[in-house]
């Protein structure tokens, strides 16, 4: 992944959240006009710009997020909240960039103080997309513990599996989870703590919440060279056993302000709805550093599963600019009657994953006037590398 530095606009202060809903209504229509690219003119004058800067030192959360937050602390801030969650009963969570940095610094505290792990202990996170999934991204870059997400989908033997192989010294997880963890823990001999995050307590475990609720609020943010690890994926495991792909603070924390700015292109009063689980890259990708480098806001929908209806209702009723999702959604979406829905802000559509049937990217255009930009996932680069290094394996 290229890099660039990431680039901090200064807007106009605006009060509250009041402007979330002051935004340009979209008609629906089986013609409508064509957004214009908010950033990409044309890409041979941007390859030619394209001069990144790596510095020596680098913290995703202390040089980008803790800088939006002070705009928005001086009134200059972006309009959208940094997360913005919606859960299954209708329930809403909203954090500023600056509730984002105040109740990160308590779950680093927590990290250090509770926990006792240090910078480049591996930290194990395996949570469904809840607030609490982003909180503890953040706390992991505040305290150069390397991040090791992981799906929900997860069987004992995969745990085993990523646990061993990491050499993870901290797992985090909730109560649906936590009795496979308990099954293999005693097969990790570097596993020292077990996290969870759940309203009721569990024997071997600590709880999340009442030690973030004890933690202090002041935190230094450690300091991070560029080319250090600050996290870990595990690739899909398409071909053998899933692979760890290790990512610096540069490759993701700058490298993917390329992407946040001209794949996805947005801007500060952009809000970005990703689909992705939280255990892949993707989710990183376009639900974290992408988005965030830009000051755009993430739109989460805690749905547990993917279904057409409530997708396209999410759509229709929230002021989401940026939708991201895998091709197999954007086929289940189109063969319901999107004449239905009015799409009031959405202006761009992306997808990675797999390969994108043309028959579904022409219906697409079709009903809702836009195209979709289709990507790569962590999986393809991965398998490039290790053919050009000779093992197939």
């Amino acid at each position: 992944m290229a890099c660039v530095v990431p680039i901090l606009w200064k807007i106009q202060a605006i009060k509250g959240w009041c402007a979330l809903g002051q935004v340009p209504i979209r008609p629906f229509s089986k013609r409508p006009s064509v957004p214009a690219a908010q950033n990409f003119s044309d890409y041979d004058s941007i390859r030619e710009q394209y001069k990144p800067e790596v510095p020596e030192c680098f913290n995703f959360a202390k040089d980008v997020l803790d800088k939006w937050a002070q705009m928005e602390k001086e009134g200059r801030g972006p309009s959208n909240p940094a997360l913005w969650w919606v859960g299954d009963q209708g329930e809403e969570v909203k954090w500023s960039f600056e509730e984002l940095a105040s109740i990160s610094k308590k779950a680093a505290n927590l990290f250090s103080e509770q926990c006792g792990l240090q910078k480049g202990d591996r930290v194990v996170v395996i949570l469904s997309r809840i607030p609490e999934w982003w909180l503890l991204n953040v706390a992991c870059l505040r305290t150069g513990t390397v991040l090791i997400p992981g799906t929900t989908q997860l069987t004992a033997k995969d745990i085993l599996h990523r646990l061993q192989a990491s050499r993870a010294k901290c797992i985090i997880t909730d109560q649906a989870l936590a009795p496979a963890v308990d099954s293999v823990a005693s097969e990790c001999q570097s596993l020292a703590v077990k996290l969870i995050v759940s309203r009721d307590p569990r024997d071997g475990w600590l709880n999340f919440h009442d030690l973030l609720n004890r933690a202090p609020a002041d935190h230094s943010c450690v300091a991070t060279k560029s080319c250090e690890p600050m996290a870990i994926y595990f690739t899909s495991g398409t071909t053998g056993a899933p692979k760890m792909a290790e990512h610096s603070h540069c490759s993701h924390g700058i490298g993917l302000a390329l992407n946040g700015r001209y794949w996805l292109d947005l801007t500060p009063a952009d809000l970005i709805w990703n689909t992705s689980d939280t255990g892949w890259a993707k989710s990183a990708w376009s639900s974290v550093f992408a988005p965030w480098s830009q000051g755009a806001g993430v739109f989460v929908h805690g749905m547990p599963r993917f279904e057409p209806k409530p997708v396209l209702e999410t759509l229709s009723k929230f002021p989401i600019t940026t939708f991201c999702s895998a091709p197999t959604a954007y086929r289940m979406l189109i063969r319901h009657d999107l004449s239905s829905y009015s799409f009031r802000s959405l202006k761009h559509c992306v997808s990675a994953g797999e390969p994108m049937n043309p028959e579904v990217m022409e219906d697409w255009k079709r009903e809702t006037g836009l195209d979709i930009y289709e990507g790569y996932g962590q999986p393809e680069p991965v398998l490039v590398w290790r053919s050009v290094q000779g093992d197939e394996n």
